[in-house]
């Protein structure tokens, strides 16, 4: 059996995220699929994060077994042949053994991108449209209730019972002016599922409303209750950007 490392970037509007299910198309399927196709042998990959469906990645890291062993740069290009245009593998590298995406991580880089103003149409699919008026300072204040170590049990599915707690090291609003949109940026060792999405989507109900603000923010987090009324933001504005590994795991 012979392991490599591979780095992968997709747009996931059409793909029911990365986790490979039946009947349904992923990510990681998709991939396997097409490497079986091509290399006439099964093949497994563990990806280091389940993104969900309609959601993104530039830099997904992912290790895939298998029996076939040849040159990366060779398994590449022909790979890269037989997958669709909305998946790119990025790189390719042969490991030693089997290592588990997960081992090693510092740090998990997620974007969440918002339009102000109506996006051109080719970055709309990639963020969310916010059509009432938004006040960024208040945004940036609801967000820095969420820095630091919580129990993230109010932003999450509700179903993360075991251990909801997480750390989120930074979090800032970067404005990309090619898009005219604005980047939420948020960095942490691992999230929650649905996580981000909630925390962002709440994040934008304090900035839009004037009936709420920021205490009614934490008092939400306080709680940890899953069952509250502030929205989820759409799965299609949120990019996995970069996952950080300690020096020498999966670099």
């Amino acid at each position: 059996m012979t392991f490599y490392r591979i780095v992968v970037a997709y747009d996931g509007t059409a793909y029911r995220g990365w986790q490979e299910q039946n009947n349904a198309t992923t990510i990681s399927g998709t991939l396997i699929k097409a490497f079986e196709e091509v290399f006439f042998q099964e093949a497994k990959i563990l990806g280091a994060s389940r993104t969900d469906a309609g959601v993104h990645a530039l830099s997904q890291v992912a290790i895939l077994r298998t029996g076939v062993n040849i040159f990366p740069e060779k398994m590449l290009q022909a790979w890269s042949k037989a997958i669709p245009s909305d998946i790119t593998i990025r790189s390719i590298e042969k490991i030693d053994s089997l290592v588990h995406p997960h081992d090693g991580v510092i740090e998990k880089t997620y974007a969440y991108h918002i339009f102000l103003e109506r996006p051109l149409p080719f970055y709309q699919r990639f963020g969310w449209y916010i059509y009432k008026p938004l006040n960024l300072e208040i945004l940036q204040k609801a967000l820095n209730v969420f820095i630091g170590q919580h129990d993230f049990r109010s932003f999450c599915t509700g179903d993360d019972l075991s251990d909801t707690i997480r750390t989120i090291d930074s979090v800032k609003i970067l404005y990309v002016s090619s898009w005219n949109a604005y980047k939420i940026e948020i960095k942490g060792k691992s999230f929650l599922r649905y996580m981000i999405r909630r925390i962002v989507g709440a994040s934008v109900a304090i900035a839009t409303s004037p009936k709420l603000n920021v205490q009614d923010l934490q008092n939400v987090l306080d709680e940890k209750n899953p069952c509250h009324t502030l929205p989820n933001a759409p799965a299609k504005g949120l990019v996995l950007e970069q996952i950080v590994y300690q020096k020498g795991d999966l670099q």
